[in-house]
C-alpha cells in the first residue's frame, strides 16, 4: 500500500494501476493554512491561499500549486470541450509579439501603460501579448477564398497586462491564461451567426462551470467594433456594475445601460439668458440651495474633458453623472480625461463651478439626450461667481453631438417594462465582441468572393479568463469551512479518509475502495496521512472536495463506511460493497450540470 512508485510508473499512471502516488495526500504538495494572509480581501483570494491552490510570487503574478492547477486545467478542458463542439480549431500562438504588428493595427499607442514592452538585444521593440487579434489576423493572410470562410480559431494562452493595481487574487492580475477565440466571416450576416454561436456556447460553458453568468450589453472599449456582450457573475468581489431589470430581464453594464426618465415640465423661460451673481457657488448642490438658484434637474452640468488632446464640453442634467466610457465610445476616442482647473480656465475663462456652454464657439460640445428640448435652465456663465438662468438648450447652445452620456442609477425605470432597475456588482467572466474589419484591413487580409472580387473578412473576438473563472466559482461556491467545488471542476471528486493507519483491515478496505473507484473513472485522492481524523476532515472541507468517504475500524467491522456530501454536509452510512457504484453514479451524474 505504501510502496514507492518509479518515475515512469508515476508519469504513466492509469486507472487500472494499484496506486498513483500523485493521488496520495501524503505525497501531495497541498500546503493548507489556518488563516489567510492579512492582505487577502476577496473570499476567493483567501481560500486560494488557505487551501494551498496558489501562492503569490509578486504583485499580480501567482504560482499555481498542484491542487490549483488541477482545477485550472479542468476549467480549461470544459472551455475546450465546448469550443471544439462548435467547430472551433485550437491554436497556440507566441506570447511575445513584434511591435510592428501592433503599430500596423494602430494599437501600439492605444494600449498605453497596460502593455508590457520589451526591447531585445538588437534594439527591436516587442510586447508581451495583451491579446491576440493582430497575430490571428496575420495568420488569416493565408485564407484566400470565401469558400474557406467562416473560420473559427481559438487558443488557451498566457496574456500579460500591466494592471496599475492588481488585487483580489486571481480576479485582477498581470499574468493570466485566457481562452481567446476569433471568427472570420465574409459579411455581417456571417458575423451575426458566429457571434450568436459563441454566445450560445458561452451560456453552455458557464452552466457547465456552475457559474450564474448573465449576458449583458457592454462597451467594446479599446477592442473596437460594433457591439459586445459581457458575461457577468453577481458577486460583491466584482468590479463592474450591471444594471438589471428584475421583471423583464434587461441587463447592461453601466457603460451601456439606459433607462426611461420621467418627463420634466419646463417653463418657456426668458427671451435670452439672464446673468446673475452666485458668489461662492461651486457645485450643483450649492446652486440648489442658493436663493434664486435652481433644482438639480433644472441645471446644466458642464464637464470639461480632454479628448485625444482637444478640449470637449460634455453637458448633462445637473442631477446626472457622466459615464466616461459612454463619452469615450460616443466619440471613438483613443484617450480621454477630465481637464485640469487651469485647462478649463484657459478654454472658457472661468474656474470649475462657473462653467457653461452658452455662446461657446470653437470647442466641440456634446450633450446628453436628457437635455434635448429643455428650456428655462440654469448653467455657469464662464465668469467666476456668475450663472445664467432662462437658458434654452437648442437656442443658446451649439450642440455638435447628442449622445447617451449619463450613468443609470438604482430605481430608474426600465426602458422595456418601466419596472424599477437594480444595480448589481459583478465579476466579468467572459466578453464577446463584434470587431468588424479594422484588424483585417490593418493586416491586409482579403479573400476573393463568388464574383472574383476582393473582400475584407469581418472578425469577431471572444474571451474567457480561466483563472478569473476559477476565482468566480469560489466566490459563488463556498461556506465558512472553505471552498465547495462543483464536481466538474473539483481538484478531486472524492476523498477517502483513512481514520486509522494502524488498523490493517481499515487500510485494506480504504485501498480497495480507492482502486475500485479509480477503475470506475472517479478522480479520487486517498488521505493516507498519519494525522488526526479531524485534521483530515478540515482539509477536505477547506479544499472543497465534493464527496468524502470515511473508513474507520468500527465501520469496517460493521461492513459500512460514511459518505459525506460537501455541499449539504449530509453524512450517511453506506454498505461498503455498494459504495463504489453509488459514488461513481453520483459523480457521473454531476460532471455535467443539468442544462449544460
Amino acid at each position: 500500500f505504501f510502496k514507492q512508485k518509479t518515475a515512469y510508473e508515476i508519469r504513466n499512471c492509469d486507472w487500472s494501476s494499484d496506486v498513483c502516488s500523485s493521488d496520495l495526500w501524503s505525497r501531495l504538495f497541498a500546503p493548507t493554512l489556518r488563516d489567510a494572509p492579512s492582505d487577502a480581501e476577496a473570499v476567493s483570494h483567501k481560500l486560494l491561499l488557505r487551501g494551498g491552490f496558489a501562492r503569490q510570487l509578486h504583485s499580480g503574478h501567482y504560482s499555481m500549486l498542484p491542487l490549483g492547477w488541477r482545477v485550472h486545467e479542468k476549467i480549461a478542458d470544459i472551455v475546450r470541450l465546448h469550443m471544439n463542439a462548435m467547430g472551433a480549431q485550437e491554436f497556440h500562438l507566441p506570447a511575445m509579439h513584434p511591435a510592428r504588428i501592433w503599430k500596423q493595427s494602430g494599437r501600439w499607442d492605444v494600449m498605453g501603460d497596460e502593455m508590457f514592452r520589451v526591447t531585445d538585444r538588437k534594439g527591436a521593440e516587442n510586447a508581451l501579448g495583451v491579446t491576440h487579434e493582430e497575430v490571428f489576423a496575420t495568420l488569416a493572410l493565408e485564407v484566400s477564398s470565401y469558400r474557406d470562410l467562416p473560420q473559427q480559431w481559438y487558443q488557451i494562452q498566457l496574456k500579460f497586462r500591466d494592471e496599475p493595481r492588481p488585487k483580489s487574487g486571481l480576479l485582477r492580475v498581470r499574468e493570466f491564461y485566457m481562452k481567446d477565440a476569433y471568427s472570420f466571416d465574409i459579411d455581417e450576416a456571417g458575423l451575426d451567426r458566429s457571434f450568436d454561436a459563441y454566445r450560445d456556447a458561452y451560456i453552455q460553458i458557464f452552466r457547465h462551470l456552475s457559474l450564474p453568468a448573465v449576458p449583458v450589453e457592454a462597451s467594446s472599449g479599446a477592442m473596437g467594433g460594433s457591439g459586445s456582450n459581457e458575461f457577468m457573475v453577481p458577486s460583491d468581489a466584482g468590479e463592474d456594475d450591471v444594471v438589471m431589470c428584475p421583471e423583464c430581464g434587461y441587463a447592461a453594464n453601466v457603460e451601456r445601460a439606459t433607462s426611461a426618465l420621467d418627463d420634466v415640465a419646463d417653463a418657456p423661460g426668458s427671451d435670452a439668458p439672464e446673468i446673475f451673481d452666485t458668489p461662492g457657488v461651486r457645485t450643483i448642490a450649492a446652486l440648489e440651495d442658493f436663493e434664486g438658484g435652481a433644482p438639480a434637474n433644472r441645471q446644466i452640468k458642464t464637464m470639461v474633458m480632454v479628448v485625444d488632446g482637444d478640449i470637449v464640453l460634455a453637458l448633462l442634467r445637473g442631477d446626472h453623472a457622466l459615464n466616461e466610457q459612454k463619452l469615450n465610445d460616443g466619440l471613438a476616442a483613443l484617450t480621454l480625461r477630465p481637464a485640469s482647473p487651469d485647462e478649463a480656465q484657459t478654454a472658457l475663462g472661468a474656474l470649475p463651478g462657473s462653467l457653461g456652454a452658452v455662446g461657446v464657439t470653437g470647442i466641440r460640445i456634446v450633450a446628453d439626450h436628457a437635455l434635448a428640448g429643455r428650456t428655462d435652465m440654469t448653467t455657469g456663465a464662464n465668469v467666476d461667481d456668475k450663472h445664467f438662468r432662462g437658458v434654452s438648450v437648442e437656442r443658446d447652445i451649439a450642440v455638435d453631438d447628442w449622445l447617451d452620456l449619463r450613468e443609470v442609477t438604482v430605481g430608474e425605470k426600465c426602458v422595456n417594462c418601466a419596472a424599477a432597475l437594480e444595480v448589481v456588482r459583478c465579476i466579468e467572466a467572459g466578453h464577446i465582441f463584434k470587431l468588424g474589419r479594422m484588424y483585417a484591413e490593418a493586416m491586409g487580409v482579403s479573400v476573393l468572393d463568388d464574383a472574383g472580387e476582393k473582400r475584407v473578412p469581418i472578425m469577431g473576438s471572444y474571451g474567457i479568463g480561466i483563472g478569473r473563472a476559477m476565482a468566480a466559482i469560489i466566490e459563488t461556491h463556498h461556506d465558512e469551512n472553505g471552498v465547495v467545488w462543483p464536481v466538474a471542476v473539483a481538484p478531486f471528486e472524492v476523498a477517502i479518509v483513512v481514520v486509522s493507519l494502524r488498523d490493517e483491515a481499515t487500510v485494506r478496505a480504504a485501498e480497495t475502495l480507492y482502486q475500485d473507484l479509480r477503475r470506475r473513472g472517479v478522480d479520487v485522492v486517498l488521505d493516507d496521512r498519519d494525522a488526526r481524523a479531524g485534521v483530515k476532515f478540515s482539509d477536505v472541507e477547506l479544499v472543497g472536495i465534493p464527496y468524502r468517504i470515511t473508513v474507520g475500524p468500527k465501520g469496517v467491522e460493521a461492513g459500512v463506511a460514511e459518505l459525506t456530501d460537501r455541499a449539504t454536509g449530509e453524512t450517511v452510512e453506506v454498505p461498503i460493497p455498494d459504495l463504489v457504484e453509488r459514488v461513481a453514479a453520483t459523480v457521473d451524474g454531476e460532471r455535467i450540470p443539468e442544462g449544460a
